[in-house]
């Protein structure tokens, strides 16, 4: 899947990647981790000992109402509301003695509508969920019966690699919307960082779109709208590097508009259901990606543990780079 694409043919395209490309059954037919089982413990122990400043970094987006969300699909973005305030406090009408008070507050929210993890049961393939399952039978109105997060909450920890894109493609650090990354452009960044890829990694892919939302050109239409991103010719390389997981800092991972007159998602379409592979998106690199390319030192321990939702296709989470 290097190479021309024909633009007219998102279906032949899909159905051969996802042939060549399938996990289906690698780690039994009960597997519920699909490709986060390539991290092992040994991983766990070779990543812990890339931690040698103590230096942390949150790549996380802020859950707040300014975010990127404009409801598309009923996403919108988190309603945060207190529920107890310093004023019932300093007022004396909480009802706690001695002047004990507090302050309490609950939170709306899709649980994709910032940084976060798609779940192995978020994505079908003709009506097929990772695996070969019957995405019926997977999830229904009572959540992912199967795959749901919460089996994800443990094991997503290990090393992490930066491949800054927007760096060492683009343009004043930054790749333009529509730009499709290549397999050649992700293996061009890791030697020019002087990285590999492969068994067990945790890749992020920097485009740089989210700096250039932040410098004041406010989200437009960031979720959702043209972006740079993972070409749909990248799936053999996501196959072939073995890498447990794979985080973009714009909202839909792959390229867009798609490479595909009349597509939506086809990476989506053959990553998830078919290589078991775990999607982030909306993750925040920036202060990472100046931190690496000052010391030139792009690989990390990496912990990015989803929220455990029992049954959820996807969950916020707050990955945290330690270097």
């Amino acid at each position: 899947m290097t190479g021309r694409i024909d633009r007219a043919d998102p279906e032949a395209a899909i159905a051969e990647a996802a042939r060549k490309y399938s996990n289906w059954g690698r780690w039994g037919e009960d597997d519920v981790r699909g490709t986060v089982n390539l991290i092992d413990e040994a991983a766990r122990v070779r990543a812990a000992a890339l931690v040698r400043r103590g230096a942390a970094f949150s790549l996380s987006m802020r859950f707040q109402n300014d975010g990127p969300q404009k409801g598309w699909r009923r996403r919108v973005n988190p309603v945060h509301t207190m529920t107890d305030t310093g004023t019932e406090a300093a007022l004396g009408t909480q009802g706690f003695p001695h002047g004990f008070g507090g302050a309490d507050d609950v939170i709306f929210m899709p649980l994709q509508c910032a940084t976060q993890w798609d779940g192995l049961g978020h994505i079908f393939d003709h009506g097929r969920a990772w695996n070969g399952r019957d995405a019926a039978r997977v999830v229904t109105s009572e959540g992912d019966q199967v795959t749901g997060i919460e089996h994800l909450a443990a094991p997503v920890t290990g090393r992490g690699v930066l491949l800054d894109v927007g760096r060492a493609v683009g343009e004043d650090g930054e790749l333009p919307d529509g730009f499709a990354v290549t397999e050649e452009h992700l293996t061009a960044t890791a030697d020019a960082h002087g990285v590999t890829v492969g068994r067990g990694d945790i890749v992020c892919v920097r485009t740089g779109q989210l700096a250039r939302v932040r410098r004041g050109e406010g989200w437009g239409d960031y979720a959702g709208g043209p972006a740079p991103g993972l070409s749909f010719t990248t799936a053999g390389w996501l196959h072939r590097t073995e890498i447990a997981a794979i985080a973009t800092d714009t909202w839909g991972f792959e390229v867009r508009p798609n490479e595909f007159d009349g597509a939506f998602q086809p990476l989506h379409q053959v990553v998830i259901p078919h290589l078991g592979l775990l999607v982030g998106e909306m993750w925040d690199l920036d202060e990472l990606a100046a931190d690496c390319a000052a010391d030139g030192v792009y690989e990390f321990l990496l912990t990015a543990a989803p929220l455990p939702v029992t049954g959820a296709v996807g969950a916020p989470v707050n990955p945290i780079a330690l270097k």
